[in-house]
């Protein structure tokens, strides 16, 4: 008994997690699959929001430029594959290692400042990194990049087929919520929630909390990457527009959606922009006016998002026993 949930959010999170394993049964069940793709494209974007949260949410880091590591993680499976180079673990090695690498430079410009100022340098790099993928014209330039076949793993851990590449997706999504728990759980974690609020504090401690928020800087570029790298795949085009820094202000609303500094939030907050995104766009051509007051109420009524709703019913429930 001691291992089953007792609070509302997390037998929601539960059922959750339970329904995404067997998404792709249950839509060809109802011969859906536009769903699956609508699905896979949404936890896509969870392991980018996932990643923006860990120093948005924990480490109060505002970063107007996050989409630009979900651009360099999917040109670094385009690129290769414009020279008919399709190893996945090539792939796999170019995102994380030039995301980390570009995060380590501009991460140690960027945290040398705080608020609005970090807000803009980050959004200043990421606009850097659009100007690049879209002057570079034997690339596609604006007019995007077309892959003609996913990054190529064993056969076992093959990405063909939108069931495969689900997976895929959502195993990472899975070991992307592990890690992030992991991490703000450790003293490692601590030191990032404790430097969002009172960083003299740290630092007279004796913690170096540039340092570590460098660290949590360059591991959040990196799992970005990750997602960039699926998008790739999963979209078989890439571009710059998926660099530009509305993207970055779209992941920033995901992020508030579903609840900042929590492990769950980001997951939920992007399924449910995605579900509202699609089904407002297919009710009127004017979705983005409905859309937008939305989000303005749920900023000014609904603190903490929707993890934060959950966590009031756990809270009247405790209150209630």
């Amino acid at each position: 008994m001691g291992m089953v949930p007792r609070s509302v959010s997390a037998w929601c999170y539960a059922a959750l997690l339970a329904v995404l394993a067997l998404a792709p049964f249950l839509f060809e069940w109802m011969e859906q699959p536009f769903y699956l793709d609508l699905l896979s494209r949404g936890l896509i974007l969870a392991i980018a929001v996932i990643s923006l949260n860990l120093i948005l949410g924990y480490g109060g880091m505002v970063s107007l430029g996050h989409a630009a590591y979900i651009g360099i993680g999917a040109y670094c499976v385009g690129i290769p594959a414009y020279y008919d180079l399709y190893n996945g673990w090539l792939h796999l090695a170019l995102a994380l290692g030039v995301s980390g690498l570009f995060a380590l430079v501009t991460g140690a410009v960027s945290l040398r400042t705080k608020g609005v100022y970090f807000i803009m340098i980050t959004m200043a790099f990421s606009q850097m990194v659009y100007f690049i993928f879209l002057s570079l014209e034997e690339y596609g330039a604006d007019d995007g990049l077309v892959i003609y076949a996913r990054s190529e793993f064993p056969e076992w851990m093959s990405m063909d087929g939108a069931t495969s590449l689900y997976y895929w997706i959502f195993i990472l999504m899975l070991l992307s919520l592990f890690l992030i728990n992991r991490l703000v759980h450790a003293r490692f974690g601590r030191v990032i929630v404790g430097s969002k609020f009172n960083e003299p504090r740290m630092q007279a401690l004796g913690f170096d909390t540039y340092r570590y928020r460098l660290a949590c800087y360059v591991i959040s570029a990196m799992l970005c990457s990750l997602a960039g790298m699926l998008l790739g795949n999963f979209a078989g085009f890439i571009s710059p527009d998926m660099i530009s820094w509305a993207r970055s202000g779209e992941l920033i609303f995901m992020v508030i959606i579903g609840g900042v500094a929590s492990i769950f939030g980001p997951l939920i907050g992007t399924l449910a922009f995605v579900v509202l995104e699609e089904g407002l766009s297919a009710i009127t051509v004017y979705w983005h006016l409905i859309f937008g007051i939305m989000l303005v109420a749920l900023v000014l009524f609904g603190k903490g998002g929707i993890h934060g709703w959950l966590s009031m019913l756990d809270r009247k429930r405790v209150e209630h026993d």
